[in-house]
């Protein structure tokens, strides 16, 4: 059984994301990552769950969400996320990964395809984004997970009500990786 550590993007007290359509990115990463942990504990998998935007040490006061997960001997890494654009009209999901071609890659493909099929949301693909810290900090297989636009109305709508289908899909994208590792 994979150990899988979650990480839902930003900070309850310091760092709300991206803020459109009456929603904010905190409060809609924190919901579909309780999702996850639960889904992912129920079928037998030891998860670690912290949000906190002190990413790798620079706020003594929050959790060290890198050194954290890197000291907790899980085996992947997953932050989770909602995009947002100036252009309302931007729309999908993407995952981000480090460098494409390993591990992490394939973790995010298999993420990826698992919340576009399931939500027909607009599939933006895997994308390198070495310069993210939760990326390049992280010891492990590690991909970032930009759920869908908030900033898009459509998106927004399924981000708002559609939250257990996010962490479903991402719980069944982890067990199709494990499947092929």
């Amino acid at each position: 059984m994979l150990k899988i550590f979650i990480n839902p993007g930003h900070d309850i007290d310091l760092d709300p994301g991206a803020c459109a359509n009456g929603l904010r990115e905190v409060d809609i990463a924190l919901a579909i990552g309780k999702q996850v942990k639960q889904i992912m504990e129920g079928i037998g998998y030891p998860c670690q769950l912290i949000q906190s935007d002190n990413l790798n040490g620079e706020t003594p006061s929050k959790p060290n969400v890198c050194g954290t997960a890197n000291a907790s001997g899980v085996d992947i890494f997953v932050s989770i996320h909602c995009n947002s654009a100036a252009n309302a009209s931007a729309k999908g999901t993407e995952t981000l990964v480090y460098s494409t071609g390993g591990k992490a890659e394939l973790l995010a493909k298999c993420i990826q395809s698992q919340i576009v099929h399931s939500l027909s949301t607009v599939d933006r693909g895997v994308k390198e984004r070495p310069d993210l810290c939760v990326l390049r900090e992280t010891i492990m297989p590690a991909v970032l997970v930009e759920t869908a636009f908030i900033s898009n109305e459509e998106d927004a709508y399924k981000l708002q009500l559609r939250q257990y289908a996010f962490a479903a899909a991402i719980a069944r994208g982890i067990t199709d990786y494990e499947k092929l590792i």
